[in-house]
């Protein structure tokens, strides 16, 4: 099992009332690469409201973007995977889960961060892409 960071809420906005349980709404979390040193990974996702939302039961649409940007002075903590989960949360009670996958790109010494959810028999084309380039004095090291 990789990994995987864990997120905390940045904040959210509400984007359709709901009488009872939670509205709809727009959540935008955070979390640092935990292989990398300095880059810092934003993701916006919905989040279903009303009560099957509130009680956890409800299945979050597909929709999600994310934007990794430099935060700090870049290190790599070890030499990193071709292509690694770094990022994964439920976005339904079972089987549907959105997930950050850090790809190396080490011809431009860049590395490359695509959001996308799954689900066990249906997943989503839906998908964002982010690159954070690295500085010429951190070269990529790969395993």
């Amino acid at each position: 099992m990789p990994f995987c960071a864990q997120a905390e809420t940045v904040g959210a906005v509400d984007t359709a009332f709901k009488l009872i349980g939670r509205n709809h709404q727009v959540v935008v979390e955070v979390f640092d690469d935990p292989k990398v040193k300095g880059v810092s990974c934003y993701v916006s996702r919905a989040r279903t409201g009303g009560i099957k939302g509130t009680l956890g039961l409800a299945e979050d649409t597909a929709d999600a973007s994310v934007a990794c940007r430099q935060v700090g002075e870049i290190a790599l903590l070890e030499p990193l995977e071709q292509q690694e989960e770094v990022f994964s949360e439920r976005a339904s009670i079972l089987f549907k889960k959105v997930r950050i996958v850090r790809m190396a790109d080490a011809r431009r010494n860049t590395l490359v961060y695509l959001v996308y959810s799954d689900k066990l028999i249906d997943g989503s084309p839906q998908n964002n892409v982010t690159a954070v380039p690295l500085p010429a004095s951190v070269p990529l090291k790969l395993r």
